[in-house]
């Protein structure tokens, strides 16, 4: 009896001795293992969260940028319908920057004007033609044909000597027969453009000057501009002020055609490099037609 109160007693102390330690214990509490405590006897708090895993400090290498297939550019213009290649070599050639034509070179070169005729004539505008293409074709084929009628009739000191001359039907253009008139009247002038009358050239010291490059399509509203601009202001042939304005006849004998989107003057201050008045008054210049050699 003695020896079983001793053993009852020995296993009751074993239990509250084993439960005091867990108390006193939380991480053993979950299960984890045991810890040497630190220099200042702390004991780490408990964690249940899932561990995570070692932040990657390396930076990456920026991403490549996609490869692209080079593209060609597109022209913003479409293609001349016509190539005035030949002609323009024949103005560069005998044609100076102000204008002056060496019809004597011309006359040389006659085969090679002759040949550019013969494609204006083979291949006359259609339908499906731009109209900068059409105004480039007329505007080169009036000036080409110009000068094929002044050396067939050279030498001569002024275009009037010729007979009926913005008359003479000497050009077979499909199935037509055309003259410089028809050219002028009948299909550039109904065109609505009006700075057409400092591009076609009447080979005469007064007309706009023969530009020394072939009009094109692409670039046509640059070159109308210009030889515009470039016409009124040039005091031998127009004399502008802001009071008195004296001009060249054209503006008097195509009057019509630069009132269509107002005055005269108007469409002068469009390119004149002096403002003129409403209530300038105008002269006109007596008009020179000795040949613009």
């Amino acid at each position: 009896m003695k020896y079983i109160i001793v053993l009852v007693s020995a296993v009751l102390f074993c239990s509250c001795y084993g439960a005091q330690n867990a108390a006193e214990s939380p991480v053993n509490a979950y299960n984890l293992p045991n810890v040497a405590p630190n220099d200042s006897d702390t004991v780490a708090t408990p964690n249940t969260a899932e561990p995570i895993d070692p932040i990657d400090l390396t930076i990456p290498e920026p991403p490549k940028p996609p490869e692209f297939e080079s593209v060609e550019k597109v022209s913003e213009h479409k293609p001349e319908v016509f190539d005035h290649s030949k002609w323009n070599t024949l103005l560069k050639r005998h044609v100076s920057e102000n204008g002056n034509v060496n019809y004597k070179g011309f006359k040389t070169d006659r085969s090679e004007l002759a040949t550019y005729i013969n494609a204006l004539a083979q291949n006359t505008p259609n339908e499906d033609w731009r109209r900068d293409d059409i105004l480039a074709y007329w505007i080169n084929a009036y000036n080409a044909l110009t000068i094929d009628l002044i050396i067939k009739n050279f030498p001569i000191k002024s275009i009037k000597a010729i007979k009926d001359l913005w008359h003479q039907r000497l050009w077979q253009f499909g199935d037509k027969w055309i003259n410089l008139n028809g050219i002028e009247h009948d299909i550039l002038r109904v065109m609505d453009e009006p700075r057409i009358h400092f591009a076609i050239v009447c080979a005469s010291v007064s007309c706009p000057k023969l530009q020394n490059e072939a009009f094109t399509a692409t670039d046509l509203e640059v070159q109308l501009s210009k030889a515009t601009a470039t016409f009124l202001n040039d005091r031998s042939r127009n004399e502008i002020s802001k009071d008195l304005i004296i001009l060249s006849k054209i503006f008097k004998w195509f009057s019509k055609d630069f009132e269509r989107n107002g005055t005269v003057i108007d469409f002068l201050n469009t390119y004149s490099d002096i403002a003129i008045s409403q209530s300038a008054k105008i002269e006109y210049k007596d008009y020179n037609w000795e040949l613009n050699n």
